[in-house]
């Protein structure tokens, strides 16, 4: 496997360097070989960063081919690059030429090509690998949550009139960071008219007392494990009127539902059937999915609602997934109610990892 995603490097190896960084720009990779060493290709001068972790067993620095530092010289670079690479492969590959690459530019396919590399797709390969977590993984993901929802607490702390949701994001950002956390993929807390449609960022709009407000974390946390909660209340507190609460009610109702289901060997086909069936009112609205795996990201598998799941992907359930189940509940003039929860897979059923509560 060839690897240029940072969070797969980090999955394999526990080595982080600049990780928002080099995931647009490749400079850094890592090289795991089947029965042989898992090699890792850092950034010039930062080879230190790797001393020590148990999956590496080689440090070579890497050959940057990408034309934001290459330039007019990446023609140049590829050559090397790539047969440093095949060559790797012939001394560790068993007489086979096959190399999963999760992802990479054209010239660099075309180049380990011309190698005689045949080259496929390693995203099956590292997303159904993620998929399953282990005992530390579970630990290190309840650490991160434990993270998160005291980000959420300092918003609901602050959640009062005249507060901006961007002022609102940035206590989970505080909390993320200095528990030694990484990064947040959106920026998706919103209020009032803000929350529906969905899928708005986060603005410089004050919050209202009574309006409802609206986040999902998307966080990455400490080693690099995501909390992907969800949670709605209204700003300062105010008791929820009849629409808010019906609708918070119909998110709690699918929640709840969707979570009971999860069990091994549970298809997605039959989840699908047995799922909590969207209201009419409300499907115009609805979230893109039902359910998806999470880990060091949000990963595979992705269970779309009722409506959608012809589309939908083939899988079961298996024990030791974490899967998110969510909600996203408004109609026509309303305000969007998100609800998601981070649920562990055993063989007893479901158990949720989160803890913070719920309004109602």
């Amino acid at each position: 496997m060839l690897l240029y995603d940072p969070v797969n490097i980090r999955y394999a190896f526990d080595c982080s360097n600049m990780s928002v960084w080099t995931a647009h720009n490749p400079i850094r990779y890592a090289l795991i070989l089947n029965g042989g060493p898992g090699i890792m290709f850092e950034f010039k001068g930062c080879e230190h960063l790797n001393h020590g972790l148990p999956g590496v067993d080689e440090i070579r620095n890497a050959i940057g081919w990408m034309f934001m530092c290459a330039g007019d010289q990446a023609a140049d670079r590829l050559p090397p690059w790539a047969a440093e690479i095949a060559d790797l492969v012939k001394q560790h590959g068993g007489g086979s030429m096959r190399l999963g690459v999760d992802r990479m530019e054209p010239e660099g396919v075309h180049a380990l090509k011309s190698h005689g590399m045949q080259i496929v797709d390693g995203g099956k390969i590292t997303e159904t690998a993620r998929a399953i977590k282990s005992a530390d993984e579970i630990e290190l993901m309840r650490w991160t949550i434990r993270v998160c929802e005291a980000g959420m607490a300092r918003i609901y702390e602050h959640s009062v009139p005249g507060v901006t949701e961007q002022e609102l994001w940035a206590h989970l950002h505080f909390e993320n960071a200095r528990s030694g956390g990484e990064w947040l993929e959106t920026k998706l807390l919103t209020c009032g008219p803000n929350t529906n449609p969905w899928y708005k960022e986060c603005s410089p709009r004050e919050c209202q007392i009574g309006e409802m407000i609206s986040f999902d974390t998307d966080m990455i946390g400490p080693y690099g494990y995501c909390a992907d909660l969800s949670r709605s209340w209204t700003c300062g507190y105010a008791p929820m009127n009849g629409t808010q609460k019906r609708l918070y009610a119909a998110a709690r109702a699918q929640i709840d539902h969707n979570m009971a289901l999860l069990q091994p060997g549970l298809s997605f086909a039959e989840f699908n059937a047995k799922s909590w069936q969207i209201p009419e009112a409300y499907q115009p609205y609805r979230y893109s999915l039902a359910a998806h795996g999470v880990g060091m990201a949000d990963e595979w598998p992705v269970v779309p609602l009722h409506p959608d799941f012809e589309s939908s992907h083939g899988g079961q359930f298996e024990e030791n997934m974490v899967i998110c189940i969510e909600s996203l509940i408004g109609e026509q003039g309303s305000e969007s109610v998100k609800l998601e929860t981070q649920v562990l897979v055993t063989k007893d059923g479901p158990q949720r990892l989160d803890s913070f509560p719920w309004e109602m």
